[in-house]
């Protein structure tokens, strides 16, 4: 099977530079970067959620990711600055290509009624986000070992400069989008 990364310099960057009538090959819309959050507000409770989080998301992405801690104190949540609050990981080149390829094509139809993602959760720049309930769609996570199910959030960052440019590059790269 061609990598999603080589497949994109092949097909995909033709395509879109004929369709948006691009002069220059640097004008083509790319994927920049996939981050990946993980709110975990019960971590100022237990300290082992973090833990629990982080070793979830290394073995989704492959990559250790950073804890998150809170800027501000809020007396009503119970939060002090400098608290752990969240998980994230920055995922750029190969283990992005390979993130983007297990999610489309692994993750997503393991999700129960599943329809396709929002095509409206663009943010104006060309960038995408969208959310999944539960880590359990991954095939790397173990059902037994999981304490909690516990969402994310996945945004696409692209150097696009539309909202339609940036969907047509991810329609191309796979994202199961919804009619």
């Amino acid at each position: 099977m061609a990598r999603l990364k080589d497949y994109y310099v092949s097909d995909i960057a033709p395509a879109l530079m004929k369709k948006f009538g691009y002069k220059n090959v640097m004008q083509i819309p790319k994927l920049d970067k996939v981050v990946i959050n993980v709110g975990c507000g019960e971590a100022k409770e237990n300290s082992k959620v973090v833990d629990a989080v982080i070793n979830d998301l290394s073995a989704i992405t492959g990559q250790r990711p950073i804890v998150c801690k809170a800027k501000k104190s809020v007396a009503n949540f119970k939060l002090r600055e400098g608290m752990p609050i969240g998980v994230k990981v920055t995922l750029r080149s190969d283990k992005m290509y390979e993130f983007i390829d297990r999610l489309f094509n692994v993750a997503f139809p393991r999700v129960r009624d599943f329809k396709g993602i929002n095509p409206n959760s663009f943010d104006g720049r060309g960038n995408y986000s969208t959310g999944i309930k539960e880590q359990l769609i991954f095939p790397e996570i173990e059902f037994d070992k999981v304490d909690k199910v516990r969402g994310m959030d996945i945004n696409f960052i692209t150097t696009a400069k539309t909202d339609e440019e940036a969907k047509e590059l991810l329609s191309m790269l796979g994202a199961p989008f919804a009619k």
